[in-house]
């Protein structure tokens, strides 16, 4: 009987304890966030919403990406300093559980952000969200001003109507009853 032995115990024991150890520090950073795909108005305010958790001392980067641009927007480390470059500098709030609060939404801020969290041990791990900005469009006021502005012109028109029907209609009035009056043709006049 041919008896083939590939692992050892020590082997399976140290490629186990390997394996563990990698789940560990997978594991070990978690960025959870209820949404990932935000939809604002310009000049509204957007909070990216996110819960990291680790088991060491993590510094959290946010990055910018869009079709045009990659940017850093900040890097900070919970209770111990904030970096926001200067682009950002009077946008953006940071909070220590590794969310972010973006103020005064412009249309160049629409695109993907990335957070990253990176543990002291060089063990990272990386979320997205999609933010999409819209442009407040004013159709609905200007269909009002113009819809007030016909309105406002038909009314005219009608009081204009009702004035020449006005007139009219006593024109019309006085002539009958200069015409209903008996014509006399001789007039007498009377001494005082």
């Amino acid at each position: 009987m041919w008896n083939f032995r590939f692992w050892d115990v020590q082997d399976v024991a140290v490629l186990v304890s390997i394996t563990l150890y990698m789940c560990y520090l997978a594991g070990a950073i978690s960025i959870h966030s209820p949404q990932r795909s935000l939809t604002r108005s310009v000049q509204d305010d957007v909070f990216f919403s996110v819960d990291v958790t680790s088991s060491g001392v993590h510094t959290i980067q946010w990055t910018f990406m869009s079709g045009a641009v990659s940017r850093t927007i900040g890097t900070w480390q919970p209770g111990v300093y904030t970096n926001i470059t200067v682009d950002y500098l009077s946008r953006v709030q940071s909070f220590d559980n590794g969310s972010m609060g973006l103020s005064d939404l412009r249309l160049q801020d629409a695109g993907f952000y990335v957070v990253t969290v990176t543990e002291s041990a060089g063990s990272s791990k990386d979320a997205g969200f999609v933010l999409k900005v819209n442009e407040v469009l004013y159709e609905d006021l200007q269909y009002l001003a113009v819809s007030a502005l016909v309105l406002a012109c038909l009314a005219g028109l009608l009081m204009l109507a009702m004035w020449l029907l006005d007139k009219a209609y006593r024109k019309i009035v006085a002539w009958r009853r200069r015409k209903q009056m008996p014509e006399a043709d001789a007039t007498e006049l009377q001494r005082l």
